[in-house]
């Protein structure tokens, strides 16, 4: 009885070392999870494909620590112990765990950032350089992912839980901050609007939401970072929908939305940057990644969000103040290179005078073997290298192929998600990557933002590098890579 009882112990121990969190930490993902209802946590890990995803699970990662948590507090009540003796013991135990921790991380192959060399490309003669310059000064940024995006049915008596829904924890001053002395220079806040706004058709959205936004916004302010502020899981036929029977619906819940943020934001400096819609698409159907152009309905629906992205840049334009040549980003189909890239595609035509002041918006988890599909399907891996062409050439591909169409002639892009996911701890090869990804982007004159949903356990996709739980990276060797070649 007394073995099992230490057993419960150490489980609870490695559960908390394993998510990064402190005992009385707000964000203990193993407690959050607990207190998540099976329900809750199936409407995360697929709330990507049902409200306006990038397609990715990746929001049950804390599902393994809540399984741990609930099969050792089964065990309780089974033995008592003293508290002065528990205490001592529990004391012994822990100084045990460090020390093995200690001897295990001695054990893991040191990691370290590889040596890249890549020629900076040329612009085309003539080409104006103003929008690749601005881009470029935005360097590498970050997500603050499963955050204000979360979105759900659960919990709308208090709408302002939604920011710790899935994350487990509430934005700080501190976290942005950390961010800002790491050398991130881009944070990119994805916002679900669609919780949060009034059901009588004007799509009003809630003040205390839109205050509490703002507010995370200002601590970016605060450190010169630019933000992408966009909307991001409203993808649905109740809301923002690509097909021809819900068009006049989502042309006015994109207006409405528009238009509320360009009024609140009207006056915000050239950091904040404005991002139309997250990876539009026909959510649902076969072809919701996969676009076929042989098909009329994918076809519809490229042109479709033509028109929504027309409609957000003539909204906000319309505001006027700094919002009359601010920065704006307008992603294609699923914001997939295939989307921005496809012969249907066209950006917005902007005011008269604004020359460039529309970026390209683009998501690229690449390669997918690596990068994104889950450890367990046939044909993923976690192994990467510079030194395969295997490796290296989807990359090379996208990047390529952004810099030939939009780049050299003078139109900024950005891919503001990107990343690989672990898979059993491979480190080094993440590293690897990202290294390469960033010196290619770079090189291209384009700049890229890291997707982070604080996930680090569990079964889900585990893209965090920042701990907001303690304002610390767990992967700082990836920080380092994205910082190096960030230049």
């Amino acid at each position: 009885m007394k073995k099992r009882f230490w057993i419960m112990c150490l489980a609870g121990v490695m559960v908390l070392l394993n998510t990064g969190c402190g005992a009385g930490g707000e964000a203990g993902r193993s407690l959050a999870a607990d207190e998540k209802s099976t329900d809750m946590r199936q409407d995360q890990k697929h709330s990507e494909s049902d409200a306006g995803s990038d397609g990715k699970a990746r929001d049950d990662a804390d599902g393994e620590p809540a399984k741990q948590g609930d099969e050792a507090g089964n065990e309780s009540g089974d033995a008592q112990i003293p508290e002065t003796a528990g205490e001592n013991a529990q004391q012994k135990e822990k100084e045990s765990e460090d020390t093995a921790m200690k001897d295990h991380e001695s054990e893991i192959p040191a990691v370290s950032v590889p040596e890249i060399s890549m020629e900076k490309r040329i612009l085309n003669e003539g080409a104006d350089p103003s929008a690749i310059d601005f881009v470029e000064n935005m360097k590498v940024g970050w997500n603050l992912g499963n955050t204000f995006d979360a979105g759900s049915d659960q919990n709308r008596q208090d709408e302002m839980s939604f920011e710790s829904l899935w994350c487990g924890v509430k934005t700080t001053k501190e976290m942005i901050d950390a961010l800002k002395a790491a050398g991130f220079e881009t944070l990119r806040i994805p916002v679900s609007w669609h919780n949060h706004v009034s059901d009588d058709g004007s799509y009003t959205i809630s003040e205390p939401w839109l205050d509490r936004v703002q507010e995370v916004v200002d601590y970016a302010m605060d450190n010169d970072i630019y933000v992408i502020l966009n909307i991001h899981h409203d993808n649905s036929t109740g809301y923002m929908y690509p097909s021809q029977e819900y068009a006049e619906q989502s042309k006015a819940y994109i207006k409405s939305i528009w238009s509320q943020l360009a009024q609140r934001f009207a006056d915000y400096d050239e950091h904040l940057l404005m991002e139309s819609l997250n990876e539009p698409r026909l959510v649902g159907t076969s072809y919701e990644w996969w676009l076929d152009l042989k098909k009329k309905e994918c076809v519809e629906a490229v042109k479709l969000i033509n028109e929504y992205n027309q409609l957000f840049v003539d909204t906000v334009r319309a505001s006027g103040s700094r919002n009359a040549d601010r920065y704006l980003l307008v992603p294609g189909y699923d914001a997939s290179l295939q989307g921005a890239s496809n012969e249907y595609f066209e950006l917005p035509k902007d005011m008269e005078g604004n020359e460039n002041r529309i970026l390209v918006e683009v998501h690229a988890y690449t390669p997918y073997d690596f990068a994104l599909q889950p450890p367990d399907e046939k044909g993923s891996t976690a192994e990467w290298s510079m030194s395969k062409r295997a490796s290296t050439s989807e990359i090379d591909t996208l990047m390529d192929t952004l810099f030939e169409k939009y780049v050299k002639n003078g139109t900024g892009v950005v891919i503001d998600e990107f990343g690989a996911r672990d898979k059993g701890g491979n480190t080094q090869a993440r590293v690897d990557f990202t290294a390469y990804y960033i010196a290619a982007a770079r090189a291209r004159r384009i700049s890229c933002c890291w997707w982070d949903n604080n996930a680090f356990a569990g079964n889900g996709e585990n893209f965090g590098v920042f701990r907001r739980s303690d304002c610390a990276f767990a992967y700082p060797e990836i920080v380092e890579a994205m910082m190096r070649y960030c230049k």
